[in-house]
Protein backbone atom coordinates (compact mmCIF):
# COMPACT_ATOMS: atom_id res chain seq x y z
CA UNK A 1 0.00 0.00 0.00
CA UNK A 2 1.44 3.37 -0.96
CA UNK A 3 1.84 6.40 1.28
CA UNK A 4 -0.99 8.23 -0.46
CA UNK A 5 -3.41 5.40 0.28
CA UNK A 6 -3.24 6.07 4.02
CA UNK A 7 -4.60 9.26 5.55
CA UNK A 8 -2.00 11.29 7.42
CA UNK A 9 -4.02 10.97 10.65
CA UNK A 10 -3.67 7.17 10.50
CA UNK A 11 0.09 7.40 9.89
CA UNK A 12 0.54 9.89 12.72
CA UNK A 13 -1.50 7.75 15.08
CA UNK A 14 0.64 4.74 14.31
CA UNK A 15 3.96 6.64 14.56
CA UNK A 16 3.06 8.42 17.79
CA UNK A 17 0.69 6.12 19.68
CA UNK A 18 1.27 2.75 18.10
CA UNK A 19 5.03 2.29 18.26
CA UNK A 20 7.90 2.53 20.71
CA UNK A 21 9.58 5.90 20.46
CA UNK A 22 6.33 7.70 19.75
CA UNK A 23 6.93 10.24 22.50
CA UNK A 24 10.34 11.12 21.07
CA UNK A 25 8.89 11.43 17.57
CA UNK A 26 6.12 13.67 18.89
CA UNK A 27 8.71 15.89 20.58
CA UNK A 28 10.70 16.08 17.34
CA UNK A 29 7.60 17.09 15.37
CA UNK A 30 6.67 19.77 17.91
CA UNK A 31 10.23 21.13 18.00
CA UNK A 32 10.61 21.26 14.22
CA UNK A 33 7.18 22.88 13.92
CA UNK A 34 8.45 25.73 16.10
CA UNK A 35 11.92 26.00 14.51
CA UNK A 36 13.51 23.84 11.80
CA UNK A 37 16.70 22.27 13.13
CA UNK A 38 19.43 19.79 12.25
CA UNK A 39 19.87 16.43 13.99
CA UNK A 40 22.50 17.68 16.41
CA UNK A 41 20.37 20.65 17.49
CA UNK A 42 17.40 18.33 18.02
CA UNK A 43 19.47 15.87 20.05
CA UNK A 44 20.60 18.69 22.34
CA UNK A 45 17.14 20.26 22.61
CA UNK A 46 15.46 16.94 23.44
CA UNK A 47 18.34 15.63 25.56
CA UNK A 48 18.68 12.43 23.56
CA UNK A 49 21.66 10.75 21.94
CA UNK A 50 22.54 11.98 18.43
CA UNK A 51 22.01 8.49 16.98
CA UNK A 52 18.56 8.36 18.59
CA UNK A 53 17.64 11.68 17.00
CA UNK A 54 18.92 10.51 13.60
CA UNK A 55 16.96 7.25 13.84
CA UNK A 56 13.67 9.00 14.60
CA UNK A 57 14.28 11.59 11.89
CA UNK A 58 14.80 8.75 9.39
CA UNK A 59 11.52 7.15 10.46
CA UNK A 60 9.70 10.48 10.15
CA UNK A 61 11.31 11.21 6.78
CA UNK A 62 10.42 7.74 5.45
CA UNK A 63 6.79 8.40 6.42
CA UNK A 64 6.69 11.87 4.80
CA UNK A 65 6.41 13.77 8.09
CA UNK A 66 9.69 15.66 7.80
CA UNK A 67 11.98 16.56 4.94
CA UNK A 68 15.67 17.40 4.98
CA UNK A 69 17.26 20.35 3.22
CA UNK A 70 21.03 20.36 2.84
CA UNK A 71 23.79 17.79 2.99
CA UNK A 72 23.75 14.68 5.18
CA UNK A 73 25.22 15.93 8.46
CA UNK A 74 24.27 19.58 8.15
CA UNK A 75 20.77 18.88 6.86
CA UNK A 76 18.05 21.00 8.40
CA UNK A 77 14.72 19.28 8.96
CA UNK A 78 11.36 20.85 8.20
CA UNK A 79 7.83 19.49 8.42
CA UNK A 80 6.46 18.47 5.04
CA UNK A 81 3.54 20.41 3.63
CA UNK A 82 1.30 17.38 4.24
CA UNK A 83 2.33 17.40 7.91
CA UNK A 84 1.80 21.15 8.20
CA UNK A 85 -1.66 20.69 6.68
CA UNK A 86 -2.43 17.98 9.26
CA UNK A 87 -0.82 19.54 12.32
CA UNK A 88 -4.25 19.85 13.95
CA UNK A 89 -4.73 16.09 13.68
CA UNK A 90 -1.33 15.63 15.33
CA UNK A 91 -2.39 17.85 18.23
CA UNK A 92 -5.63 15.85 18.61
CA UNK A 93 -3.63 12.61 18.82
CA UNK A 94 -1.38 14.11 21.49
CA UNK A 95 -4.36 15.24 23.56
CA UNK A 96 -5.88 11.74 23.46
CA UNK A 97 -2.61 10.01 24.33
CA UNK A 98 -1.44 12.34 27.08
CA UNK A 99 -4.86 12.43 28.74
CA UNK A 100 -4.54 8.74 29.63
Amino acid sequence: MSFNARPMKYILGWLIAGTRGGVTRAEIIKTIHETPQNANQLAIALKVDYKTARYHLEVLEKNHIVTAVGDKYGATYFLTQAMEDNYGAFEEILKKIWKK
